[in-house]
């Protein structure tokens, strides 16, 4: 199920791309009151913005304005909309996203897509481990994608081991849909009770919500851990509510493959321009065939770095290697640039380190701070030099880090209207 513009040469998929962004020019020129307004005040005549490269000719869309003027972006009646979701609000408030009929089978087509490309075939059972409910479009994508695609899928839902186990021995999926770190409660949950996670018959998981490579695409210490216990395929994928598409690792797992029928994709730097290839910058999309919500030119955040050589797997697509991090969680930390995932990493390595929070603040005279607060099985001394020397060696810097209680730990990552664990809490925009 490879759609063909994904074997097509990269000038055939540009000319694609091409056509389907005038097609959106329009479309948005009739139908979205934030874009007509956009276009109004900043003179700019649609039918001038023939190629890719013309696009810079056009402001880009920050998640500030799409919060702001929420409502502005709907390009269709109220009665057109099938489904309501919400961003998760990570970084600010959440924002609505309404989905019409067409959308919902865009994202069916999506997800489709994405798990083919990951080898995924019809004949598999698929055990989905992210909620479906709570305006999460995650989870309904994922059903809607394995639906389209033929397989068969278990609604579990998020947590409880017991539950999962149960269905994974019952009803023998082959594959898994999880946040990486939760399949390693599932490895220890299935050590207490005598389970043989090897003969269980689950072949791979697609995996959400963290990073599995470093990036250079080799395991990073929690995808090592994962696999040292349980032998499975571990497959990338990213994705956001804004952009109603999916980056998903094919059998390579050399990068997320981009859709080109579904969405546009610029890396660019802190000017809006487009930044050279190898370079790391923010990813910045265009969604095609969306009819309630189209995004032109939508910085998304995150700061990731594209491949553009052509994959082992026959596609021409660009391919994402792992997020380096959020923009806005980025942090000069005595004269060293980080991002959270890189202390995730380290983190990650001790096996004593049960739960953590990564808290970043300013201080007195202005500069950034970060406090890690762990619960570990034995919060010695000891353990504290080791993981300090451990961040010296790899980041060279070595942060605050404090024990806490388990159970304080476990109250701050998972706040009651949160869908997914926080590990990390930025003071600075309160401060």
């Amino acid at each position: 199920m490879i759609p063909k513009i994904e074997h097509a040469s990269t000038q055939d998929i540009k000319t694609f791309q091409e056509e389907k962004l005038r097609e959106l020019l329009t479309y948005l020129n009739q139908h979205s009151t934030y874009y007509k307004r956009v276009f109004t005040e900043h003179h700019i005549d649609i039918n001038t913005i023939k190629s890719i490269e013309d696009l810079t000719k056009i402001p880009t869309t920050t998640k500030d304005q799409l919060q702001q003027y929420n409502d502005d972006f709907l390009c269709v009646p109220k009665n057109k909309i099938i489904d309501y979701v919400t961003t998760s609000g990570t970084l600010g408030d959440p924002v609505t996203f309404a989905l019409t009929d067409n959308d919902l089978e865009r994202l069916a087509y999506n997800e489709a897509i994405s798990f083919a490309c990951a080898g995924v075939k019809e004949d598999d059972v698929l055990q989905l481990m992210t909620t479906i409910d709570r305006r999460f479009m995650a989870g309904l994508a994922y059903f809607l994608g394995v639906r389209k695609l033929g397989a068969g899928i278990i609604r579990v839902g998020a947590g409880i081991p017991e539950l999962q186990w149960d269905s994974i021995l019952k009803f023998k999926p082959s594959y898994l849909i999880a946040v990486p770190s939760f399949l390693l409660k599932l490895i220890e949950y299935a050590e207490q009770h005598n389970i043989d996670i090897n003969t269980s018959g689950v072949k791979g998981a697609i995996c959400i919500g963290e990073p599995l490579r470093e990036q250079d695409f080799s395991l990073n210490t929690l995808s090592q851990k994962i696999k040292s216990k349980w032998n499975i395929e571990l497959f990338s994928t990213y994705a956001s509510t804004e952009m109603n598409t999916a980056f998903t690792e094919c059998e390579a797992q050399q990068g997320g493959h981009h859709h080109p029928e579904l969405i546009i994709v610029e890396i660019l730097d802190d000017q809006n321009n487009p930044i050279p290839d190898g370079d790391v910058g923010e990813l910045t999309i265009t969604t095609l065939g969306v009819e309630g919500m189209p995004l032109l030119r939508f910085k998304t955040g995150d700061m990731v770095k594209a491949h553009r050589d052509k994959c082992s797997c026959g596609r021409n697509t660009l391919r994402l290697g792992p997020v380096v991090g959020r923009k806005k969680q980025m942090i000069k930390y005595k004269g060293t640039t980080l991002y959270p995932p890189a202390m995730n990493n380290i983190l990650n390595d001790f096996n004593e380190v049960e739960l953590y929070i990564i808290e970043i603040s300013k201080n007195s005279i202005g500069t950034d701070e970060i406090l890690i607060k762990i619960a570990a099985t034995t919060p010695t001394e000891k353990l504290l030099l080791r993981i300090k020397d451990h961040f010296r060696a790899k980041l060279r810097v070595a942060p605050k880090i404090e024990f806490h209680d388990k159970k304080v730990i476990q109250k701050i990552q998972f706040p009651i209207m949160s869908r997914k664990p926080i590990n990390v809490i930025d003071k600075r925009k309160t401060e």
